[in-house]
């Protein structure tokens, strides 16, 4: 108990001291990991929505391989984003190794199948009848896509804090892709590792307790949206 309260005064300390390198860690975990959720939403929403509304040969493969990648692990994809930036991998000549676009890209890969699952199952929920209905109308298809969007706004929200939630948390991917170079590619995550390896658990409790406000306040945000859509 005395340790974790003495995590909680270290934590407080640290950001009130204005301590630089404990901020511009919270800050790059808040850009990597928000700049990864951004690009998911962008891959996962058409490609989820698209899943749902589009039937295709071989559709129940790749809904499998989505529903697959939703528990890829982190390792994993740390593992063969590695291989795609290393030196004599196809994209080695971009020299990402070890930088936050590295981490990005391991994240996004990480995000993109939570939220192209995510947004399959919510506009799967809206009956097949309300699409033909608006077709029936003289909505054009993108009119009919757009609003079947709409109607799934709030599950949809839910992606959103899955994906958030998966990437800002892990640590596996972002160790292997980024290395925890300080100043450069140390995150709330791995930095908490390295404190803690090195014995500093005060540090690495503070370092877990912003971690878990921040995932708090992003979520608190997203929450109010979602309730302010559900009425009174």
């Amino acid at each position: 108990m005395d340790l974790l309260l003495g995590g909680v005064r270290q934590a407080v300390a640290l950001l009130l001291a204005g301590d630089g390198e404990t901020w511009a860690i919270l800050w790059l975990s808040l850009v990597v990991s928000g700049s990864a959720t951004l690009i998911s939403l962008a891959i996962g929403i058409p490609t989820g929505t698209a899943l749902a509304l589009v039937r295709f040969p071989g559709r129940g493969l790749v809904v499998s391989a989505v529903n697959a990648g939703m528990g890829l692990p982190p390792v994993v994809v740390g593992l063969l984003v590695t291989l795609v930036l290393w030196r004599g991998g196809p994209l080695g000549g971009l020299e990402l190794l070890y930088t936050p676009a590295a981490i990005i890209l391991a994240q996004v890969v990480i995000a993109a199948p939570i939220v192209a699952g995510m947004t399959l199952a919510a506009v799967q929920q809206i009956p097949r009848e309300f699409r033909l209905q608006l077709l029936a109308l003289g909505a054009s298809r993108v009119q009919m896509v757009w609003v079947v969007l709409r109607e799934a706004r709030l599950p949809m929200l839910a992606a959103v804090m899955a994906g958030f939630g998966g990437v800002i948390s892990e640590i596996g991917a972002s160790l292997m892709v980024g290395g925890n170079i300080k100043s450069q590619t140390r995150t709330l995550t791995t930095a908490m590792v390295l404190e803690t390896g090195k014995g500093n658990f005060d540090v690495a409790i503070a370092l877990s307790i912003l971690l878990l406000v921040l995932v708090f306040l992003v979520n608190w945000a997203l929450t109010g949206i979602q309730q302010r859509g559900t009425g009174p």
